[in-house]
């Protein structure tokens, strides 16, 4: 199983058809159907079920799929990073990003960055933080900004912003009608409640609501807020989520959680082993500049505990 024949499966699953396929890989039919059955042989295994027009994967074929796949972009990475040992900054860049304030900082930070540093390419990925904390230590992603708490055994990093907790509140419901755009923890008590379902997440809620001596009516966890979100617009609940993951919809409303307030602060981290590149490390010198230059708390905010 060589890299060449991965990148045949991969093709074919894309495609689902092995003449479409064939045409992407600008290669006959036959030696591509050839590669397969070898494929399935050397693994033991069937890949595909064949229909007269359609292919579909087997458990088995799902299976390889995703390894196939993080196995080409681990390839294709490393290889990138072999060009970058010259003296050119030039490469992509591999930044994880959870849900959040998180893509805007990215967003600031590469728009700087690209300026100094045309060659610099990047490839952005979303997922929650355990998820994108995973694909770290995989090594298919240079850097991740993630939300605290987060492993300092295995990881470096530093403060990079933050903002105050919410709740997402139906708009058709009683509390989303008061007036202002905050509201006291104490009113969320007895509240169906939509949270992260990172497991720290969920303790330090309950350690928050704990604080003025009730324990939270979680009805769900969701480790992707679009579903929170779909679940608030239907009445489900009331999420709690920092205060720009949220999608604009005319059918919730955000507040600010105050008495007692929290914010949630996000990090800039990467593996102890320090950056793979002299790209990484001077993308992490630009975002240290920034991050200083830009203070993401005023005085009056800086009483608020990070959650």
């Amino acid at each position: 199983m060589d890299l060449r024949t991965l990148r045949y499966f991969t093709t074919v699953a894309r495609e689902r058809n092995i003449t479409r396929a064939a045409e992407k890989l600008n290669m006959s039919q036959p030696p591509l159907s050839h590669q397969i059955r070898c494929l399935e042989e050397e693994l033991g295994v069937q890949l595909f079920i064949r229909g007269k027009r359609r292919l579909e994967l087997t458990d088995d074929g799902v299976l390889l799929l995703r390894r196939a796949n993080q196995i080409l972009e681990l390839t294709e990475k490393t290889a990138q990073e072999m060009k970058e040992r010259k003296n050119q900054v030039s490469g992509t860049l591999y930044l994880g990003l959870v849900e959040g304030r998180a893509p805007y900082l990215a967003a600031n930070w590469i728009a700087g960055f690209r300026q100094r540093y045309p060659l610099v390419y990047y490839n952005l990925w979303n997922g929650s933080s355990d998820d994108v904390v995973d694909r770290l230590r995989q090594g298919l992603a240079d850097l991740a900004i993630v939300a605290t708490p987060y492993d300092m055994e295995r990881l470096e990093g530093f403060p990079v912003g933050d903002e105050p907790w919410c709740a997402i509140l139906p708009r058709e419901s009683a509390l989303a009608k008061e007036p202002g755009d905050t509201i006291p923890l104490k009113r969320l008590v007895g509240q169906p409640l939509i949270v992260p379902s990172r497991g720290s997440r969920v303790q330090a809620i309950r350690r928050w609501f704990q604080e003025i001596g009730a324990e939270p009516d979680i009805r769900c966890t969701m480790s992707n807020y679009v579903d929170a979100l779909a679940l608030t617009e239907q009445g489900v609940g009331i999420s709690i989520f920092p205060q720009t993951t949220r999608t604009p919809s005319s059918l919730v409303r955000v507040k600010v959680i105050t008495h007692p307030a929290r914010r949630a602060e996000y990090v800039l981290v990467w593996n102890r082993e320090g950056p793979t590149s002299r790209m990484v490390g001077e993308f992490i010198a630009w975002v240290r500049a920034w991050t200083r230059d830009h203070p993401s708390m005023d005085e009056a905010e800086r009483g608020e505990r990070i959650l």
